[in-house]
């Protein structure tokens, strides 16, 4: 197996906002000093610039508005200013399935063609959409689809806000000026645990969680967001300083040999170093935990002496552990753990005084589940022999 590559940069594989003559900037995901500048370049005056992102933002976000003419709180002159030099675009959407359990699966087209994948699960007390923050991944996780999937780019800040705008269009999530003031929310959380590592597309799904956290928007609490890392080191307190979310980490094995096959990143930094990194993480506390991820895969990391070095591991670290059932997928070299070995685990770990709980797959039957997300133009690139090959299996 390939050593893990450096840290990705937006500027290599981001598509730039460099448009066609003529062209309309889009305004997704702008944050809202980026949309003021936009504003003030395209006409705006500058004394009026704060007002006017504040009425844009709101129709944006607030209401769900795609048409500038129906901004009406703007002047007829400013509402075709803005026509003339902006859009307000979302990725395509190819497909939505629809599991049997009520998960839904949105397959998306973005600029240049490419697709991604975001899954909204809705459960009793909350609705969650899980979404994507790169076309394919780097990180090779052996265990996992997207893994399995050439990394093309990055999304841009747009294009992770617009996940979030089409499963709300979808959904039937936005107010209806005049309506009574309906609080429930269906999309209540979101997590970003879709195709791609986060961390190595920071300064993007930093962007975008700004917009969505947003108070006069999106308005989803910081702590209604987790981010899920495989481990970036140097961008784990970034992430606490500069988007302030909950934070999971795609831990998945308790030794450093093989956490090395199924996470490869580890190998630049290993289980010693990332610890050392959450211990120090500085919004960590009893009341913002992190979640350890731990899918389970059978006779590989399920033992009770994995159970037990993983809470020596956390010890001293505000905690919780997911156990995640593995998700099969075509060509995958693993099994998922027999449920007597899970609920062992779970009984090791829950006993040594943290939170354990067992995963439920959802959306299984149109692999949406947990592992299982990738383009569906590169679905069947690896075969099984293929990917036992490069984990050494």
């Amino acid at each position: 197996m390939t050593e893990p590559t450096s840290p990705i940069t937006q500027d290599v594989l981001t598509l730039p906002r460099k448009l066609p003559e003529g062209g309309k900037v889009n305004l997704v995901g702008l944050t809202r000093e980026q949309l003021r500048a936009a504003l003030i370049a395209a006409g705006t005056p500058e004394k009026q610039a704060k007002m006017r992102v504040g009425q844009v933002w709101q129709w944006i976000y607030h209401w769900g508005v795609r048409d500038f003419t129906a901004m009406t709180n703007l002047a007829k002159d400013y509402r075709a200013l803005l026509d003339r030099n902006f859009e307000i675009a979302l990725p395509e959407v190819v497909t939505c399935q629809v599991s049997m359990d009520g998960t839904r699966k949105y397959l998306l087209r973005i600029a240049g063609g490419h697709e991604v994948e975001a899954v909204y699960i809705p459960e009793e007390n909350r609705g969650t959409l899980c979404i994507s923050s790169q076309v394919g991944c780097t990180l090779t996780c052996s265990f996992c689809h997207t893994g399995t999937q050439k990394l093309v780019r990055n999304l841009t800040a747009g294009e992770i806000v617009g996940q979030v705008m089409v499963a709300r269009d979808d959904l039937g999530e936005w107010p209806v000026p005049g309506a009574p003031k309906d609080e429930t929310r269906l999309i209540s959380n979101v997590v970003l645990m879709g195709m791609g590592e986060p961390l190595y597309n920071f300064e993007n799904v930093r962007d975008a969680m700004q917009v969505v956290m947003d108070n006069e928007g999106l308005t989803l609490s910081r702590r209604r967001i987790t981010l899920s890392t495989s481990g970036v080191v140097p961008e784990i307190a970034r992430t606490a300083e500069e988007i302030g979310c909950l934070l999971a980490i795609s831990f998945h094995a308790t030794t450093d040999s093989v956490r090395d096959k199924l996470v490869p990143v580890n190998k630049k930094w290993n289980i010693a170093t990332l610890l050392d990194a959450l211990r120090d993480y500085p919004r960590l506390s009893n009341s913002e935990r992190i979640t350890f991820e731990y899918v389970m895969l059978k006779d590989v990391n399920d033992s009770d002496a994995d159970a037990r070095r993983l809470v020596k591991l956390i010890q001293g670290i505000p905690a919780k552990i997911n156990l995640i059932p593995f998700n099969e997928w075509p060509g995958s070299p693993y099994q998922r753990s027999d449920w007597e070995r899970i609920e062992a685990f779970a009984d090791i770990v829950y006993k040594a005084g943290y939170a354990a709980p067992i995963r439920t797959p959802r959306g299984e039957d149109i692999m949406a589940a947990c592992g299982q997300l990738k383009s569906a133009t590169e679905r069947a690139r690896k075969s099984k022999a293929e990917i036992e090959a490069e984990t050494g299996l």
